[in-house]
């Protein structure tokens, strides 16, 4: 049972900064992809950031410049900060972990980012 728990969501206004952190447990492959999904009302999921074990980023367009993704894979976390944030980064924030040889994703619960004046 693979679990991740995710923190730092809230409420900041424009040009502010958050940080999200998400830690997973349990059994996970060791080759995988870590990674930040974002899902504002009315709109799809979509990606934000990924990060592969080997260090391999990913970034949306839209946050390229302002967010930055990291992890930890000794304690197999991943850290999103964000910077420079805009109302339109309002959204729930996912923890997204990938294995990509057994097709498995796994997803934290959310946490709210509002970035609201």
């Amino acid at each position: 049972q693979v679990q991740l728990v995710e923190s730092g969501g809230g409420l900041v206004q424009p040009g502010g900064s958050l940080r999200l952190s998400c830690a997973a447990s349990g059994s996970i492959f060791s080759i995988n992809t870590m990674g930040w999904y974002r899902q504002a009302p009315g709109k799809q999921r979509e990606m934000v950031a990924q990060i592969t074990v080997g260090g391999i980023i990913n970034y949306a367009d839209s946050v390229k410049g302002r967010f930055t993704i990291s992890r930890d894979n000794a304690k197999n976390t991943v850290t999103l900060q964000m910077n420079s944030l805009k109302a339109e980064d309002t959204a729930l924030y996912y923890c997204n972990v990938n294995i990509p040889l057994f097709k498995i994703d796994y997803w934290g619960q959310g946490t709210q980012v509002t970035v609201s004046s």
